[in-house]
């Protein structure tokens, strides 16, 4: 009888995990595409400035670390204890993996997976094994083809779908035709960017730790420039926005807290705290003359004229890729449905404290696809790089029926 053909495996996303996915396709010689519609690691580039809280040693994984000493046994790598940037991890691990041995020439950048489907299959088709996926491909000058994969890992993450201002999670009135000029991410404030917020009177809306990031940059540029000026708003009630965990061992992200708290208790550095707000309109007044916002703070409404807006709200899952496949989401968290109700048994933990929750929880009614990294998480912002790892082995643990396969275990 003849020996069956291995998958045909498809990565969606070159970030942390979907490399890291590929990387283990190629241990196992399985066929791996991986398809990035931007630059590999382009998430972690946006915020590039910004440091990693959990420190490099979680954030690389054996597989990575072989796949660089077999194209160079003297490389240098971080110790494994240092925090680096998004900037600094991408140089000196992401991008050397996309240009090894191991990687190189499975890589699709500038390729994005507009949708996937089933070939032969509607959604509502309920016997969907033997029939390989469709991968609908747009390059970068809006030309489509199709390509099929027996197995398909999404990897693309949530950094590119922000969430909204307004109340209830839907846009504020007027955002939506101001959302061209809101900046919905991390701005490099003190450095690429720095121009652009010198001097200028910006409103910050959120109540995490990218909140907090930007909030405490900003008021390092009102030292430099006295006429920058900062309006925060967060919905909770809390007068410390930033939850801090007790002993926390991450000590970058402990620093952040204390920081920002700091910046909102005590009106230092040119930063008004607002908690208790909702933004009910953003109105764009036109180029050089910036916005309007009206919000409710502890039940009063009160009105801005800032020349900048920062909306950091978080991200939410793309689940228009596979609207077509048979995929069970959260009602609250929008991640697979197994995934999340098994991290509901961890609510209100701290990230580091969450265990492996193994391979089951990445099984979903759609045979042989996966939500991996980020993206399986949904809303929820207790994700690791470590977990997505975690999930790699596991989801590799499924497609080749071996259950305690572990392709660290000999490194």
């Amino acid at each position: 009888m003849a020996k069956p053909d291995p998958p045909r495996i498809a990565v969606l996303g070159a970030g942390p995990i979907g490399l890291e996915a590929a990387l283990s396709a190629r241990s196992l010689n399985l066929p791996v595409t991986v398809y990035e519609r931007g630059r590999p690691g382009e998430h972690l580039r946006r915020w590039g400035h910004v440091r990693l809280f959990s420190p490099f040693g979680m954030n690389a994984t054996p597989l990575g670390r072989a796949a660089l000493l077999a194209d160079n046994p003297r490389r240098d790598f971080p110790a494994d204890g240092d925090c680096v940037t998004g900037r600094e991890h991408v140089t000196c691990y992401l991008e050397p993996l996309t240009q090894s041995a191991a990687l190189r020439d499975c890589l699709r950048p500038g390729i994005q997976v507009v949708q996937v489907g089933r070939r032969g299959l509607l959604k509502e088709d309920m016997k969907r094994e033997g029939q390989p996926f469709r991968l609908l491909l747009r390059d970068a000058k809006g030309r489509e083809t199709v390509e099929e994969a027996d197995v398909v890992l999404d990897c693309t993450g949530t950094y590119g779908q922000h969430r909204w201002l307004g109340e209830g999670g839907i846009p504020a009135a007027g955002e939506g035709a101001a959302e061209p000029h809101i900046t919905y991410g991390l701005p490099d404030v003190l450095g690429e960017k720095k121009a652009d917020y010198a001097g200028r009177s910006v409103l910050v809306v959120g109540a995490g730790y990218s909140a907090a990031t930007t909030v405490c940059n900003l008021a390092a540029l009102a030292e430099q420039n006295a006429s920058t000026w900062v309006v925060w708003l967060a919905r909770g009630a809390k007068s410390q926005p930033i939850k801090r965990v007790a002993n926390d061992p991450l000590k970058e992200r402990d620093r952040l807290a204390v920081k920002a708290n700091t910046l909102a208790t005590r009106g230092e550095g040119n930063v008004e705290f607002h908690p208790q707000s909702a933004v009910e309109a953003v109105e764009w007044l036109g180029p050089d003359k910036g916005f309007k916002v009206t919000a409710r703070c502890g039940g009063k409404q009160k009105t801005w004229e800032v020349e900048r807006v920062v909306g950091n709200v978080g991200y939410t899952p793309d689940a228009g890729i596979y609207r077509e496949l048979q995929v069970h989401e959260c009602y609250a968290s929008l991640g697979p449905m197994a995934l999340a109700a098994s991290l509901l048994k961890h609510v209100g933990a701290d990230c580091l404290s969450i265990p492996p929750q193994g391979p089951n929880v990445l099984r979903n009614p759609e045979p042989n696809f996966f939500l991996l990294g980020a993206k399986s998480y949904g809303r929820n912002s207790n994700f690791l790089l470590r977990a997505g790892f975690e999930q790699v082995r596991d989801a590799f643990a499924l497609i080749t029926g071996k259950t305690d396969l572990d392709l660290y275990r000999k490194r």
